[in-house]
C-alpha cells in the first residue's frame, strides 16, 4: 500500500484559503520568508499574466486547450472555473515534491481545498479570517473597485468564509504580525507530530 502525502518520509502539505480581503497574502509572504524551506505550491491558470507576474513562480500561464486537455487527461487534483478563467493545481507536481520530503504551502479556494482532502487527508488545512464583516467590507473598498464588483466580491467572501468550520485551524487576522505567527506555530507544531517523526525515532534507535 501506497503511504499517505504528509505521513512518515513525505513531506506537510498546508492548504491555505481565505475570502478577499482577509491578508491571505500577506501571510503567506512572511511564512515563506521565515521558512526558506517551505514552497509556494504553483498552480495553472488560464488568466493572463498580471504585471510582475512571471510564469512558473506566480502560475503556469496555459490555454484553455491546453487546460482542457489536462482536465481530460485527469492531471488536475482540483480545478475550478471562476469569472471565465480556469485555475487548476497538477498532481503530479505536488506527489513529486512532497514523496522528497519537501514542505508546500498551497493557495486554495474553499471549493479546491475539498478536493485536495479526499485525495491528501493528511494535509493541514488552514483558514484565514477577517476580524468582522465591517473590517472585511472597508478592506474590500480599498481596493478602488466598482460597488457592483465590490458587492459581488462581498457575497463570495462570505460565502467561503461560511466553509472555515471544515478547516483544521482558523486564524482571525486582526494585526498582520499576531496572524504570522499563529501560522508560524501550526506549521512547527505539525511538523513534529508523532506521526511524521517515526522514521526518524525508528532510525535513531538503529
Amino acid at each position: 500500500m501506497n503511504e499517505r502525502p504528509g505521513v512518515g518520509n513525505q513531506g506537510v502539505l498546508l492548504v491555505l484559503s481565505a475570502p478577499s480581503g482577509a491578508g491571505k497574502t500577506s501571510i503567506s509572504r512572511e511564512i515563506l520568508r521565515m521558512f526558506p524551506e517551505l514552497r509556494f505550491s504553483v498552480s495553472c491558470t488560464t488568466r493572463p499574466p498580471r504585471p510582475g507576474e512571471v510564469d512558473g513562480k506566480d502560475y503556469y500561464f496555459i490555454s484553455p486547450e491546453e487546460f482542457r486537455r489536462r482536465i481530460a487527461a485527469g492531471e488536475f487534483v482540483e480545478w475550478v472555473e471562476n469569472y471565465g478563467q480556469f485555475y487548476g493545481t497538477a498532481k503530479k507536481t505536488l506527489d513529486a515534491f512532497l514523496a522528497k520530503g519537501g514542505d508546500l504551502l498551497l493557495d486554495i479556494e474553499p471549493r479546491g481545498a475539498k478536493a485536495i482532502r479526499e485525495q491528501y487527508p493528511d494535509a493541514v488545512f488552514i483558514f484565514i479570517m477577517p476580524p468582522s464583516i465591517a473590517e472585511l467590507k472597508s478592506r474590500l473598498e480599498k481596493r478602488g473597485e466598482s460597488a457592483a464588483a465590490m458587492e459581488c466580491r462581498l457575497r463570495t467572501s462570505l460565502d467561503e468564509i461560511r466553509e472555515a468550520l471544515c478547516y483544521d485551524y482558523i486564524i482571525f487576522n486582526e494585526r498582520l504580525p499576531e496572524a504570522v505567527d499563529r501560522f508560524r506555530a501550526i506549521y512547527l507544531a505539525e511538523k513534529s507530530r508523532r506521526d511524521r517523526c517515526a522514521d526518524r525515532v525508528a532510525a535513531f534507535f538503529r
